[in-house]
Order: structure tokens, then sequence, then C-alpha cells
């Protein structure tokens, strides 16, 4: 009898709390006032335009960064967006030099607003006492570096301490690890995510200005002792032991960033976000994508910093050690059918371990893992190497989980992008708001003895000759990067339309357009067309599409680049190829290609590289050649080593003549030398998505 009784209560406790937030929609509908009918706005364009914007953005509802200073809202951040200025956490001001065209807040899912509730000394949460007041106006300088660090070493990376079984078996059971501890407040949580639902859908103005709901699914390989995840926690329980589960006693693993944006379309959300407290496995994100789809909701996933993956973004195995298979392919780019390449934590297009043969393949690497100092390997980290493991597994006849677009973005945590080298405010408020923060300038005796006494593994002070530099991460880091899109008109539908076909492209954070097409039934006499772009969305695929070979020659590819206008002249434009031979041997090539050149001049026809342009950056004021370089590129070119039996796919890389890195400008402007051991220049760049080949045959 007994016995029946605890099962009974068992189940009764499993129906309780099997509903779950995050499958639960709402329509919030009327919370967008617009009533805009598509394809009315002024500059609606069958051919489509460029628009500009950034789909990853924290506000003070990350704990990150709120913890570091952050107290601006999804609001403050869509009005930056829009133009106006908005405070950084050390008082000055931040403001684009242009709007951008679209914006999405993507605040941690995990530990949504709960720094900001410990925070406050009214919380009545026990545990929280050091977080209370911590962003008070006074509360708000460098001096608060340490006591900052140490908190977020010691309690955010913490914070999951539980509390006693059955609160913790309850959480195992609805697959939510939040709900076992005991400083995590639950409405803290929903009241976060509202907010930025609300502030999305108020700010979105369909034809002038668009906004996602959305947010950041931040999953890695480690799972802490106390943080096991809902499908490990799953097969405890089944195995007999529940009440080990519920005391955790799960390895920890090495770390590697697995981290994605999770993209919105439409005025339906779900009540909660699906984080990494229901499980750390970015396939049962997906399989929640796929429920949400089936109900009318759809979403997309945008992995970012794959170069901090430790070569484990990219493998040629799921996540459970089994080879990648066709229907795990489609699974795949369903849900993920772009890749955030380039933003302030490095550029992930390559790496020169892996493309040797590249001169442009070392630009903004960051080669530590995301959040610790340790080595990211870069094999299976890098997008240029997934695309040809990609060609390979077709080839394998698996499908191909790699045939992403490209996009840009800024991973600001400030609520503002900062992609100009000129004007950098970095990305993590308060620790590298300033210029001797970021390592840039040198520092002085009393900060460097202040941060020797900041608890964060990422932080240490080097000696160069006879100054002290704050030597860490962010160094590495870049004033990047943007999102562009080319779609009819600037509204959700068709912005978003543009993501699932992969017309996109990424930039370092320069405003460089770029159209890229390909066909057999184009060539040079469409660049002097008045229909050349109507002629090439007819006769061709754009960026981000296939072709498929009908000849043994090389199709035509038409790019065309005009410059930033507040930004550097054209150096050249280039194509890279990546091709895997039939298999058995299967072997994978890579190529890049100028294929135009700046100043009048010609690629050379056997190293294909342009000659150099002379163009030249004075390291003293940051000046650079005005007489170099071109305001607009355009080409028709074809493959010289083209091979009609291998898949292939193509993608174009635009280059600007030379200026001066962020950390250089600071330097400068802070009345110092540019650091020794920093890249003193940069070309700031912009890369297509690939248009993939495909014979025939296949």
């Amino acid at each position: 009898m007994n016995s029946i009784k605890v099962l009974t209560s068992f189940f009764v406790l499993l129906f309780i709390v099997s509903c779950n937030d995050a499958n639960d929609i709402d329509d919030y509908s009327n919370l967008d006032k617009s009533e805009y009918v598509s394809g009315s706005s002024s500059d609606f364009s069958a051919e489509r335009n460029a628009y500009f914007g950034d789909l990853h953005v924290h506000t003070k509802h990350s704990f990150d960064a709120h913890i570091f200073g952050t107290t601006a809202s999804p609001d403050d951040a869509y009005r930056y967006a829009k133009g106006d200025t908005i405070q950084h956490a050390l008082g000055y001001d931040m403001k684009l030099r242009v709007p951008l065209d679209f914006y999405a807040v993507t605040d941690h899912g995990f530990l949504l607003g709960q720094v900001e509730r410990w925070a406050d000394p009214e919380n009545g949460i026990k545990g929280t006492e050091p977080f209370h007041n911590i962003n008070l106006p006074e509360n708000l300088t460098t001096d608060s570096i340490p006591q900052r660090g140490n908190l977020f070493q010691s309690y955010v990376r913490n914070v999951n301490v539980y509390s006693n079984f059955w609160t913790r078996l309850k959480a195992g059971i609805r697959g939510d690890q939040a709900l076992g501890t005991t400083l995590y407040d639950l409405d803290a949580h929903r009241s976060a995510w509202q907010d930025i639902i609300r502030s999305a859908q108020e700010h979105n103005n369909p034809g002038k200005f668009t906004t996602f709901v959305a947010y950041e699914y931040t999953s890695s390989t480690t799972r802490s002792a106390d943080i096991p995840d809902s499908a490990s926690m799953t097969r405890c329980l089944i195995s007999g032991a529940p009440a080990a589960c519920a005391l955790g006693g799960y390895p920890p693993h090495e770390g590697a960033n697995l981290h994605r944006n999770v993209i919105f379309n439409g005025n339906k959300f779900t009540k909660e976000p699906f984080s990494r407290l229901k499980s750390l496995n970015p396939e049962d994100l997906w399989t929640w994508m796929e429920m949400l789809r089936e109900k009318g909701v759809d979403t997309i996933a945008i992995p970012h910093n794959s170069n901090g993956s430790n070569g484990q973004m990219f493998e040629v195995e799921d996540w459970a050690g089994f080879p990648m298979g066709n229907q795990y392919a489609e699974f795949r780019m369903r849900n993920e059918p772009l890749v955030e390449m380039t933003q302030v934590k490095g550029t992930s297009e390559t790496h020169p371990l892996l493309s040797p043969n590249d001169e442009w393949a070392d630009f903004e690497i960051m080669d530590q893992r995301v959040g610790v100092s340790t080595y990211s390997r870069p094999f299976g980290s890098y997008v240029r190497q997934a695309y040809l493991d990609g060609l390979g597994m077709e080839e394998e006849g698996r499908g191909n989980p790699y045939k992403f677009g490209m996009v840009g973005a800024s991973d600001t945590h400030t609520a503002a992008i900062s992609d100009n080298e000129a004007d950098f405010t970095s990305k993590v408020g308060i620790l590298d708001g300033t210029p001797e923060g970021r390592g840039s300038v040198p520092l002085t005796p009393e900060n460097a003895e202040l941060l020797a006494n900041v608890d964060l593994r990422q932080i240490s002070v080097k000696k160069i000759g006879d100054r002290y530099y704050n030597d860490t991460v962010f160094k590495q880091w870049g004033a990047s990067g943007l999102a562009v899109v080319w779609a009819e008109e600037n509204t959700r539908d068709s912005i978003f339309s543009a993501f699932r076909r992969k017309e996109t492209y990424a930039t370092s954070g320069t405003r460089i357009k770029l159209r890229f097409f390909a066909s057999e039934d184009i060539d040079e006499s469409i660049l002097n067309s008045k229909t050349m772009i109507k002629d090439a969305y007819s006769k061709g695929v754009p960026m981000g599409g296939d072709i498929v070979g009908t000849s043994e020659n090389s199709p035509n590819f038409l790019v065309w680049a005009i410059r930033d206008a507040n930004g550097g002249a054209l150096q050249r434009i280039q194509i890279v190829k990546g091709s895997v031979g039939k298999m058995p041997i299967g072997k994978p090539n890579e190529q890049v290609y100028d294929v135009s050149c700046s100043d009048g001049l010609s690629p050379d026809p056997i190293t294909h590289r342009c000659p150099d342009n002379g163009a030249k950056v004075n390291l003293s004021d940051c000046s650079v050649s005005a007489d170099r370089g071109s305001s607009e590129l355009k080409v028709v070119w074809k493959d010289p080593d083209f091979n009609e039996n291998e898949k292939a796919f193509y993608y174009v890389r635009v280059l600007e003549n030379p200026s001066c890195r962020w950390s250089t400008w600071d330097a400068i402007k802070n009345g110092h030398k540019p650091r020794p051991d920093l890249q003193a220049t940069i070309q700031e760049r912009a890369w297509s998505s690939p248009i993939w080949y495909t014979p025939k045959e296949n």
C-alpha cells in the first residue's frame, strides 16, 4: 500500500511540474502598434536593398553585463541603434555615426535578469548581499573592478547551489535546473523576458527600423558538478538512483564555447527562453525550435565564436559521438542556416594554421576559449574548414550540415555596438571601457597594482620596456562586426526571409555594399547594363544559393562592391574557393583569387594577386593615403582552375586599404606610441555568403 502511495505521489508531482513555460506560446501582436502594409514603403525594391544590423546585443538583463556595470535597458539599446546617444557604464556618451536598419537584443537566457535582481537590497534572497547596490552611480568606477571580478568569479560561476532533495528532483523532472537552486528568482527571469519582448515590439517600425525578439542560448561542453544537463538528469533518474542525481556528482569537462543566438520571427513568442539550464545539448535546442515551428513560430539559431570552441563547434560527429548523416544535416540546416563569423571576440573565417597560403588569414584572431585563457584548437573552430568538411561529408553521401550563410555581429554587453575603430568602447562595460583596461595604453602604477588584485583568469599585467600593460584577451578583440541582408523591404518577414535563403554577408564593421551572383548565362557585357541586378537575379543565383553545372565550363561570377562613405577606399575583391575531389580520395583544396584590383591594376595571372597599390597609414595621426584605392569595384570572373566534376563553394572577400586598428587609435588619442606587440593597422573587410557548385551528375 505504501509503495502505491509513493508511486501515486511521484506521478502527481510529475503532472504538476510537467508544464514548461519554454513550450507555451503567447501572441504579442497587441504590442506592435504599426499598421504597415507590406510593399508600401518608399524604399521597397524587388531587386532588394542592403540593410545593416546587429543580431547580438546584451543589456542589463544579462548577468555578465550587469555585473560589470551595464544598466542600459533594451529600450536604450534600440534607441541607440536608431541614432540616439546613450551612456556607457563609465559615464561617457556612445553614439553611432550612422543609424542601423535592424537590431536584436539577445540577453543570455541563462541567469536572465538574475544579477539585476540580486543588486536590489530589498530582494529578500539570502546570499545575494555582496551584489546589493553594485551599480549605484558612485560604484560605477574602475576602482570597483576587483570587487566585480571577484563576484563574477566566485558567485556567478558557482551560483547553482541546490536546495533540498525534492526541490532538486522537481527541477530535474521539469527539465529546468534553475528551479532547484537557492538563488534563482523565477519572477525576475520572467520579468526580464517580458521586458525584452515588450521593448522589441514597441520599437519595431516596419519600413523604417526592424527589431527581432531574441536571446542567447549559452551552451558549452562544460558541465559543472552542480549543473547536469536535462538529458544527463533523465538518464540518471531512470538508472534507479534519483537521489544520486539530485545530489549532483557530474565531473567537469573541458570547456568549449557552443553559444547560439535564437531569433524569433513574427509576433508570437514563448513565455520563457530555452536555456542551458534545460539542456546543454544544441540538438535539444533544435528539437524545441522544431516544436515551435509546428505551432507556427519560426526561429533560427546562429552559432557564434566558433573560434573559441576548441574544435567542437564544427565537429563531424553529433553530440552523442555518432557520425553525422543526411538526417542530421537537414535537421541542423533547418535550424541554423547562418553563422556569426566575426564579432568583438575575434573573427572565425579561417586561421593561419588552417590556411597557410592565405596572406590575409591572420585577421583579428582570438586564440583563446570563451571565458577562459586556455588555447582554443583551430581545427574544427573556423568557418572555411567547416565549409570544406561539409563538402567532404556530402561527397560521402552524409549530407552537408555546414551549408550556412555568413553574418557579423558585435556581442556588445553595453547595449551599444562599437564598430568604429576610431571610437572603440569594447564590450564588457567597466572592465574594458577604458584604453588602460583593454591594454592599448600603459597602466599607471596605481592601476597596475589595482589589476594585480583582480580574481579573473583572463587578466594579467605585462611589462614591455619600462611600461606596464593590462595583458588580457581584450587586446585580441576587434571593433566588429555587422550583419547585412539583401531584402525587399525593412520588415521582419522580409529580413527573416533573407536569413532563410542566406542572402546575407558579414563585415568587420564597415558598411561596404556587396553583391555576388553566379550564372552560366551572363558575361562581361552585364557590367554596363542598366538592368544588371535584374538580369543577375533572373539568369543566376545570389549569395547563399546553389548552382548546378550543365557543362564543362565554369559559371561566371558577378561581384560588385561599393565603399562605405565613412570608411576606407577599396583595395581589392577576392574570391575564396573550396573544393573536394571525388571519392575515394576526396582531397579538400582551397584557393584565394584576387579578381579585381583598385587603381586600374590587374591581378597577376600566375599568382592571382593584385600588385601593391601603395596605400599607406601614418601611425603618428592615423591619416591614410587619400589618392589610393577605389570607391567601387565590379567584375565578372571565371574560375581558371574549374573542374566540372568537383563540388565547390565560392565566397567573396572585399578588402579596404589599410587603416589604424582601434588599439593604435587609443594610443594616439592618449598621447602614447602604439603598443609594440599589437598589430598597428588592419584592413577592414566584408565576406559574402558562399555560392555552392554541384556537378550535374549529382
